[in-house]
């Protein structure tokens, strides 16, 4: 499967942006989802991540903030983010299983 992220741009702070990624092939077996990001000069981490089984996990930087959900059937994930921060600027990447990745989208929070 391939996946391709997009809904990345630039907002103030406080604002709200919504990602999507789209999947080449069914992600109905794929047991988990996630979405990473990376700052410049910092090491990728993990935003949030969700199993077929509806189970969620947030890095403790996005509680309350942002929200990750799938759509087996459209073959998509989400990333609705809340509260933006100029902290939360970064690269995002989503993520299928344990070895796919999708090509990032640049998220800007501007202060």
């Amino acid at each position: 499967v391939q996946l391709q992220a997009s809904g990345g741009g630039l907002v103030q702070s406080g604002g709200s942006l919504g990602l999507s990624c789209a999947a080449s092939g069914s992600i109905f077996s794929i047991q988990i989802m996630g979405w990473y990001r990376q700052a410049p000069g910092k090491q990728r981490e993990l935003v949030a991540s969700i199993t077929n089984g509806g189970t969620i996990n947030y890095s403790d930087s996005v509680k309350g903030r942002f929200t990750i959900s799938r759509d087996n059937a459209k073959k998509t994930v989400y990333l609705q983010m809340n509260g933006l921060k100029p902290e939360d600027t970064a690269v995002y990447y989503c993520k299928a299983g344990l070895y796919t990745w999708g090509r990032g989208t640049l998220v800007t929070v501007s202060s």
